[in-house]
């Protein structure tokens, strides 16, 4: 026996209608104007970012200097084989 196929495609009436969106509804001055806006916050979020980046850059080399001139730090962290320097 042979299976048959069922068509699933839907048929979707035609109509002249379409629905209004909000793109359609605001002037092209004002699209302009916000996607300007759109642009100039992702520049402003992409700058901010970056701050943040270099912040914690700064922070990082701050806290390496602070920590090489404790002792105690570099004590605990240096080689004790004394035997590779006589």
């Amino acid at each position: 026996m042979a299976k048959k196929k069922n068509s699933t495609s839907a048929t979707k009436p035609t109509s002249d209608y379409s629905p209004t969106t909000l793109k359609d509804l605001l002037s092209g001055e004002i699209l302009e104007q916000l996607k300007a806006q759109v642009d100039e916050m992702k520049t402003e979020e992409k700058k901010k970012k970056e701050e943040e980046e270099l912040q914690k850059v700064e922070a990082r080399k701050q806290e390496q200097k602070k920590l090489d001139n404790n002792f105690e730090h570099l004590l605990e962290n240096s080689n004790l084989d004394w035997h590779k320097y006589k």
